[in-house]
């Protein structure tokens, strides 16, 4: 099990696992059950070069279509095939097996992101 308070956050329901300057970005649980059931992910491809804030994916369910937006500057550096293939690790494992993308960021990219327990807070307003 994934240590969650570990974890940064954003607004947008995203997690990110900082390992120096590679940064593995997922939807969290709290986005996954409000979701519903991931029927398909489309995900950047490697190399694409990403800004904060705008569209790099796409994530429906079978409530609605949402959209992964990139948290972070940085260059792609894998994606999780696994998930193209099977949506539903977005919901049975999103904090495991159900990541989407690997992110290569500069020194103190991830500065401001929100802790688990300011996440935590948010969910709960």
């Amino acid at each position: 099990m994934t240590d969650l308070t570990a974890l940064k956050y954003t607004e947008e329901h995203e997690w990110l696992a900082i390992d120096g300057a590679t940064v593995t970005i997922g939807i969290t649980d709290f986005a996954a059950e409000k979701l519903g059931d991931v029927v398909f992910v489309e995900l950047p491809a490697v190399g694409t070069e990403i800004s904060a804030g705008e569209t790099v994916g796409e994530i429906e369910s079978t409530k609605s279509v949402g959209e992964l937006y990139a948290p972070l500057n940085g260059t792609v550096a894998e994606i999780n095939d696994a998930v193209v293939d099977d949506p539903s690790l977005v919901n049975s494992a999103p904090f495991e097996d159900g990541w989407l993308i690997k992110i290569t960021v500069a020194e103190g990219a991830a500065d401001g992101l929100l802790d688990r327990d300011a996440y935590v807070a948010l969910t709960e307003g």
